[in-house]
């Protein structure tokens, strides 16, 4: 006869002591798949340890917002072809780790909302393989656009933990001072070639955003 489970505070039983039991994860969240964006923003894996593992027993509600920059000047250098790769493969971690994705592009004339706090799925690869570059850079206005929504996100659900990931190559007219996002969030710069303006690091800052050069993730 097996002694009674006690609960914790949301009621629910805590994990069984066989290791194959009906409560009982058969492994611990160090075991769960490979992150692999999460792994790479850390920079090239050189042994297991540097490895960051989904937990399995994971309940957060994770919601990530991706900031696209697709002006003209990301043609340059295979910049946009190099954040499409890096995208395909978060799409693939947000799938399997059942969070949701909202997306916003800064190219033409001012950024638009592809998608709002959608969950991940396969209907996001054609979109990414039709993804293109053209016009200006409003990255500013995205970044504004995107701290009101990510604002207006947290009332409506307070339990979401929310996480962003920028890709720009930080070709703006001129940094302005910028608010920050009230969450996680990390600026992948894709600016490449032999001359660079090195916004993308100010742009960081100024948000208090992690900075990673994507050559340093290849």
């Amino acid at each position: 006869m097996r002694p009674r489970q006690s609960t914790g505070a949301d009621a629910s039983p805590r994990p069984g002591s066989l290791g194959g039991g009906k409560s009982g994860a058969p492994r611990s969240g160090i075991d769960g798949a490979i992150a692999w964006v999460p792994t790479l923003l850390r920079g090239r894996p050189q042994r297991r340890a540097d490895l960051v593992r989904q937990p399995r027993t994971r309940r957060e509600q994770a919601l990530w917002l991706v900031i696209v920059d697709a002006s003209a000047s990301t043609r340059r250098n295979q910049s946009l072809s190099l954040a499409k790769g890096l995208l395909a493969q978060l799409f693939d971690d947000a799938y399997r780790q059942r969070a949701r994705l909202a997306l916003l592009t800064a190219s033409g004339g001012s950024p638009n909302w592809q998608h709002h706090g959608l969950k991940a799925g396969s209907a996001w690869q054609p979109w990414l393989e039709t993804l293109g570059a053209g016009g200006g850079t409003p990255m500013l206005e995205a970044i504004e656009q995107a701290h009101d929504w990510l604002q207006m996100r947290r009332k409506r659900y307070p339990a979401q933990v929310q996480r962003v990931l920028i890709l720009t190559d930080g070709r703006v007219k001129a940094v302005q001072p910028l608010k920050a996002l009230g969450c996680s969030a990390v600026l992948i710069d894709i600016e490449r070639g032999p001359i660079r303006l090195g916004r993308a690091l100010e742009l960081a800052r100024q948000m208090g955003a992690e900075y990673k050069h994507i050559d340093d993730l290849q």
